[in-house]
């Protein structure tokens, strides 16, 4: 049987020498480690975006309604976005501009998915100072390009969305999307 020792301070030691003091920092710090824990969680629970955020993070279209020439509208994080089934004659026309002749100058396949290239899908704000353009509605005014057209000061965009007159500085952003099948997209 061991023996409990004193050490030259006068502390009791444990049995196998593992001394009182040795044992009440451990208590202490475990007391604290989960006294910090309990006090953090809730602000960590608390940051955590809420389910209707979450819900807004992305959005399913379906395509198959919207015909060859079309463009809808829908919302995604509470901000409009244009989904335009380009024409295979809207394509060569968009194909055939210079792109030195573009103040922000992409391609189509640049801002299309390879093998969609029918499919542009951008952000329905204008560059310039966040109106909503015309055009993707039916009957809207597309502008002098036949894409969008922004009536608060006039910038005009052609069927892929790139600025071609007027004081935006850039074309219609294009959200992170992926197709899920053939029919639907998914945007975000």
């Amino acid at each position: 049987m061991a023996e409990i020792t004193t050490d030259m301070h006068g502390d009791d030691a444990f049995e196998d020498g593992v001394r009182r003091r040795d044992f009440i920092h451990v208590a202490t710090l475990s007391f604290a480690g989960v006294g910090t824990v309990a006090a953090v969680a809730p602000l960590l629970v608390q940051m955590a975006p809420s389910a209707d955020v979450l819900a807004q993070s992305s959005t399913e279209v379906d395509l198959s309604p919207i015909q060859p020439g079309q463009a809808i509208k829908v919302m995604w994080r509470k901000q409009p976005v244009f989904v335009r089934n380009l024409t295979p004659t809207e394509i060569a026309a968009v194909d055939a501009v210079p792109l030195s002749s573009l103040r922000d100058p992409q391609t189509l396949a640049q801002r299309t998915k390879p093998g969609k290239s029918n499919w542009l899908i951008t952000m329905g704000v204008c560059t310039h100072l966040g109106c909503v353009p015309l055009g993707a509605g039916p009957g809207e005014d597309r502008g002098p390009y036949e894409g969008y057209f922004c009536p608060c000061h006039g910038s005009a965009y052609d069927p892929a969305g790139r600025i071609r007159k007027g004081p935006a500085p850039k074309n219609l952003e294009v959200p992170d999307y992926k197709f899920s099948t053939d029919k639907i997209v998914q945007i975000g």
